[in-house]
């Protein structure tokens, strides 16, 4: 089609210069004394025009001529350039293909014919590239001392103005999962600190805090980076409940002293606080840190919805109530009696009850509570040998010895 266009082009040309110029009878005459050159005035239009032809070509020719050596120059050049890039992605596909030894050479390779080009050597962002890699390699080689070099180097490549730049941002996260490699929690953090603001709350900026905080041992730091990857879908959510569960746990375990654990529990967020297991954990601490009475208060509202939880959190609550009963106030019986007649079934709240009735002195509410839990084929084994102890102790009071040795020896049989 396009054929056919320029075809009707020239045939509308040639009809146009047909009609103008067939009957031209103009004459042009050129005086240079003593001749006198008389031409057509189509004649001297041609030749102009083929003058003007000739002219540029031979201006744009000779412009050639005098700049090809610039050309040559260019085209060293960008050869020099075309194999550096090459040597570069030499280097990521050994990389990645485990050559690390390859792949550190090649990235060397690239770095050498950067530094032999006066061209390229202002190019930063490529030698940070190509340390990196050779850095990467490095660190499979476990060689940590060049692996630090070539870190260095990348960073000094692209000055000192560069740290919005990506490739920036990308040396200082593998710089911090490398000091993670190496158990350096403290050295992971120094370089996650020295992110932007925007670098430091993405995913992969946040996986490298969470573990790094774990690794340095701080929890609540921990939890906190885990509570905005969560937020952020940089986990997935089942799993990230149970990760946020075992690190509220941990910062539980570090309280010293009851004051510490009060201010630890404050300092949680609210969804920590409604979790069953983790409120379990912090009654139980309560008791070793001897402030029996915030643990309690902390467990209260989970064992009034006690039906409404889970199989592992009813036993979380129900052990740490059992650990929490020492001076267990009067207040606290209607809402197990109301528990127990809800559930008349469930031994282990059985067991727990009559442990607090019992605690109370409530000898015979404790006994017929125990003596179900005691007898009952459901109950598991421990709560059952603690039932039998339990009205032992409880026949001792009353002076019955027969029974008490009895329900003793029926505790020893389950062992």
């Amino acid at each position: 089609m396009r054929w056919v266009i320029w075809l009707v082009i020239l045939f509308v040309v040639a009809a146009l210069a047909a009609g103008t110029l067939g009957n031209n009878d103009g004459v042009v005459s050129i005086y240079w004394s003593p001749w006198r050159v008389d031409l057509s005035l189509n004649l001297f239009l041609l030749a102009i025009v083929v003058t003007g032809a000739l002219s540029y070509v031979a201006v744009g020719t000779l412009n050639r001529l005098i700049g090809l050596p610039e050309r040559a120059r260019a085209w060293r050049l960008q050869r020099r350039e075309r194999t550096a890039q090459g040597a570069l992605r030499e280097a990521i596909g050994l990389l990645y293909a485990g050559r690390y030894s390859r792949a550190h050479k090649a990235a060397q390779r690239a770095l050498e014919i950067q530094a032999l080009t006066p061209e390229l050597t202002a190019d930063g962002e490529f030698a940070t590239l190509a340390h990196l890699l050779a850095a990467s390699s490095l660190h499979r080689l476990q060689d940590r001392g060049r692996r630090d070099d070539q870190l260095a180097r990348a960073l000094t490549a692209l000055g000192p103005k560069s740290a919005h730049l990506p490739v920036a941002e990308g040396a200082r996260l593998l710089a911090a999962e490398w000091a993670i490699d190496d158990r350096e929690a403290d050295r992971a953090l120094e370089q996650l600190a020295q992110l932007p603001a925007g670098v430091a709350r993405r995913t992969q900026a946040l996986r490298l805090r969470l573990q790094a905080a774990r690794l340095a041992r701080q929890p609540l730091e921990a939890l906190r980076t885990a509570r905005l990857l969560a937020k952020h879908q940089g986990i997935a959510p089942v799993a990230a409940h149970g990760i946020l569960r075992s690190l509220a746990i941990e910062v539980l375990d570090t309280a010293r002293d009851a004051d510490q654990l009060r201010r630890i529990w404050l300092q949680l967020e609210a969804a920590d606080r409604r979790d069953p297991v983790v409120t379990a954990r912090a009654a139980s601490r309560s008791v070793e840190l001897d402030c029996i009475a915030d643990g309690r208060g902390w467990l209260r509202p989970h064992l009034a919805e006690l039906s409404k939880l889970g199989e592992r959190e009813r036993s979380s609550v129900l052990k740490a109530f059992i650990d929490v009963l020492p001076g267990l106030p009067v207040d606290w019986l209607p809402l197990l009696e109301d528990s127990v007649a809800a559930q008349p079934g469930d031994m282990p709240l059985a067991h727990a009850v009559g442990r607090a009735m019992a605690e109370r002195q409530l000898w015979g509410r404790a006994r017929r509570l125990l003596e179900s839990v005691a007898q009952s084929a459901s109950a598991e084994p421990a709560q059952r040998q603690d039932a039998w102890r339990w009205l032992g102790r409880i026949a001792d009071r009353e002076g019955d010895e027969a029974q008490a040795q009895r329900c003793y020896r029926e505790a020893a049989q389950i062992s």
